[in-house]
């Protein structure tokens, strides 16, 4: 898998795509993880990216030549399946979004800035935007960057354990349930006992139920959804 990503802060993006899971997975060659910085993509003579709002008012707005510049130019060996804007008004994202995107082989994702770009853009050339909640960050890295993550965790060969993903929260629109590890006790706080029964269906049972209770108190909406509510 490809993911191109174009910013015009590059050097946010170092650290989440530098280490752990992220790093581990570029360098088994599973995902490629480009990061293009914008200002390379102007024919201005001052690498200008931004310019003042037709209109007036406060807040510079990103100028379609060099983004289009951008995805043309990437787009020449390879076409894009999806050109992702990171916007705070784009489509809520979600595990759902995560995992149709894990399946793509080659993918832009365009961080927004100042006052967001050019609408232009976003009529003729993204395919998809996106928010990672209702906030607004100071530009759209690291955005970015919890998507990708989001995404390239989902690729095969990527966790030590291919099957840790699919019980991830929100899989199955259920929150994860309750995990503990060693001491079994510790200052008299014990781990239940039947996660030490050795009974792996009656763990699963355990901890569907877990999950179902966890759910239904914490994010009633999301429960309300997952198709596991009978009253």
């Amino acid at each position: 898998m490809k993911i191109h990503v174009i910013t015009v802060l590059p050097e946010l993006l170092e650290s989440p795509f530098g280490h752990s899971i992220l790093k581990r997975a570029q360098q088994k060659g599973l995902v490629d993880v480009q990061v293009h910085n914008l200002r390379d993509y102007s024919n201005d003579k001052h690498k200008s990216v931004d310019d003042y709002a037709f209109g007036g008012g406060a807040g510079m707005v990103m100028m379609m030549e060099p983004i289009v510049n951008c995805l043309e130019r990437l787009q020449e060996k390879e076409p894009f399946e999806e050109v992702i804007y990171m916007t705070p008004d784009g489509e809520t994202f979600n595990q759902s979004m995560a995992n149709s995107l894990s399946l793509k082989g080659n993918i832009a994702v365009l961080c927004g800035h100042y006052k967001g770009v050019d609408e232009r853009i976003r009529q003729h050339f993204v395919t998809r935007e996106i928010s990672i909640g209702d906030y607004v960050l100071s530009g759209g890295e690291l955005a970015a960057a919890v998507v990708c993550d989001a995404i390239i965790r989902l690729i095969p060969g990527v966790l030590n354990d291919e099957t840790s993903a699919l019980t991830d929260s929100f899989q199955d629109n259920l929150l994860a349930p309750p995990v503990y590890t060693r001491p079994a006790e510790f200052r008299g706080m014990k781990v239940p006992d039947i996660l030490l029964s050795g009974n792996t269906p009656a763990v699963e049972k355990w901890r569907f139920e877990q999950a179902l209770m966890r759910t239904r108190t914490r994010r009633p909406d999301l429960f309300a959804r997952s198709g596991f509510d009978t009253e």
